[in-house]
């Protein structure tokens, strides 16, 4: 990267209010020209892919974009012109059609003054008979917390075809707050928390500098969606609760900004939802269950307000507002999409129906066991908290209610949806920070299986039970969680899967440390499901 100061840039820059430039690393971000955040390319068809870029000049930049089918650029079978704008924060975009098939290619984009961005590889879907197709999973990267190693793992693997992020490709928050302590290197900005158009694209122009998120991008085409951490914590149609209008202005605003920016620096089109066909092997659905029509969660500690009888509270809030029909994750309209979409799968013979989406699907209650685990030197909140979460889970209730767990109508009407069209469905899930493998079913009846995925570096149950061994926690959450096939709460990683006709294999990789930067000592745990039983084989 070229740095350099000028006057006109340090005048643009009062749109991040100049005192900034005195802080660490911005001065650095402002101030990058030419090619500043590598390539990236993502939502790849049977014939096209959406290829991105960044490059920074004097306005408006036309850029070249070159596509061949070797890493010398001897062949070039596509390509294009695309415009850097600066209204876009420079980032540039470009679908590149008329695409063989299942093939990998090679792509650069080349600037009027002759200088080249680096060389990114990228790859097209299937067509037709397809006898296997690798992904990667990924969530909740909150870079203070550490490296991102399971991106580094990911990117030197040559089995895996496909990149997925389910969302919390970064975070919000300003220093101190979560983490309280940042890893060593891992600062990032703006110092402070991301509010306005500035703050977004200053956020991702930090983390996209990552060395191994950039070798990630580089090296796969990813299918990406946000999560609420895009946005602010616990996002809903409505509001969040890290969003406090009194202070932070309309929610409507910061959430038209924060889709603008994540459509800006991501390898996204402007579809809020969509699917993938891979070959005759999967269709993959990318759904959005944050921002277009979800309902406001709701909270626990609601159905005891003013009630003294907690078995009763409880009883009537699960019966009530928890059970309620017209709550919903996707709305109307989306729901009926994903429905059709299901039917439209099977009927053309497409052997798995996947969802890859941000939230857990397996309903999930805590062990009454938990009570007894937080220390007499607890504070008296915290024990309080774990006793009202035990009353919950006798009384039928989850603990995580920003999960389909809070939201349980709407996600009996998916898995009926998928039953009723004899889906094989494979649910990819994120958010919780933590590994978790299900059965689904509803109605006594199987309906597909899901593979929750760990955090990148975001923190487990670990952090809010350090007394407790991990592997004591997950004998517990299974006991009490008869569809629960697996967990782990305490380590950090991914999840690959290796899709074929027959069955799906996916295996949950725990990297030994996100504290340094490192690849090494990384484990793995592997379950199964078999096409037509949509439940995990036995281990």
């Amino acid at each position: 990267m070229t740095i350099m100061m000028e006057r006109r840039l340090l005048l643009k820059a009062g749109a991040f209010g100049l005192a900034a430039l005195a802080t660490p690393g911005v001065a650095q971000l402002l101030t990058a020209r030419g090619f500043t955040h590598g390539v990236a390319s993502g939502e790849p068809s049977a014939n096209s892919v959406l290829l991105w870029v960044r490059y920074v000049g004097n306005g408006d930049v036309p850029l070249t974009c070159e596509v061949a089918a070797d890493q010398n650029f001897t062949r070039i079978v596509g390509g294009g012109t695309i415009t850097a704008a600066a209204e876009h924060d420079h980032c540039a975009k470009l679908v590149v059609s008329g695409l063989t098939p299942n093939h990998w290619f090679f792509y650069r984009f080349v600037a009027p003054d002759g200088t080249k961005s680096a060389i990114g590889r990228t790859r097209t879907l299937p067509d037709g008979d397809t006898p296997r197709f690798g992904i990667g999973l990924f969530s909740c990267s909150n870079m203070p917390f550490g490296w991102f190693n399971a991106y580094a793992h990911a990117a030197a693997r040559d089995d895996l075809d496909l990149m997925v992020h389910v969302g919390d490709y970064l975070y919000e928050y300003g220093p101190g707050k979560y983490p309280t302590i940042e890893v060593p290197g891992r600062t990032v900005q703006p110092d402070h928390e991301m509010v306005t158009l500035a703050d977004y694209r200053l956020r991702y122009a930090a983390y996209r500098l990552d060395p191994d998120l950039l070798r990630l991008h580089q090296r796969f085409p990813m299918l990406a969606q946000w999560d609420d951490h895009e946005f602010a914590n616990d996002s809903w149609q409505g509001g969040a609760e890290n969003h406090q209008p009194d202070t932070e202005g309309d929610w409507s605003a910061r959430k038209a900004v924060a889709e603008r920016v994540y459509r800006e620096w991501m390898p996204v089109s402007d579809k809020r939802y969509d699917s993938y066909q891979i070959g005759s092997l999967a269709t993959l659905f990318r759904p959005e269950t944050r921002i277009t029509a979800r309902s406001e969660q709701l909270e626990l500690g609601e159905a005891l307000a003013g009630r003294s009888d907690i078995a009763k509270a409880f009883a009537d809030f699960r019966d009530g507002p928890w059970s309620a029909a017209n709550r919903t994750l996707m709305g109307a309209e989306q729901e009926a999409w994903l429905y059709r979409g299901f039917e439209r799968s099977v009927k053309t013979g497409t052997r798995w129906q996947i969802l890859a989406q941000q939230i857990v699907m397996g309903s999930i209650r805590a062990p009454e066991a938990i009570a007894g685990w937080t220390s007499t030197g607890s504070p008296p909140e915290v024990r309080k908290a774990m006793m009202g979460i035990v009353a919950a889970s006798k009384a039928g209730l989850p603990f995580n209610m920003d999960a389909w767990d809070g939201y349980p109508a709407a996600r009996e009407r998916l898995l009926r949806a998928a039953q009723e069209t004899d889906s094989n469905l494979v649910v990819l899930s994120g958010d919780s920070h933590n590994a978790w493998a299900n059965n689904l079913s509803t109605g006594g009846r199987a309906a597909g299986v899901e593979y929750a995925g760990h955090a990148v570096t975001s923190p487990g149950f670990e952090t809010y039970l350090p007394s407790v061994a991990p592997t004591d926690f997950a004998r517990a959450l299974r006991e009490t969680n008869p569809d629960l096939r697996y967990s782990d709460t305490s380590r950090r990683g991914y999840v690959s899967l290796q899709i074929s006709p027959d069955q799906v294999r996916g295996e949950f990789h725990f990297v030994q440390t996100i504290s340094a930067r490192t690849t090494v000592g990384v484990t793995s745990n592997n379950l199964t499901v078999r096409w037509g039983e949509k439940r995990f084989a036995a281990s």
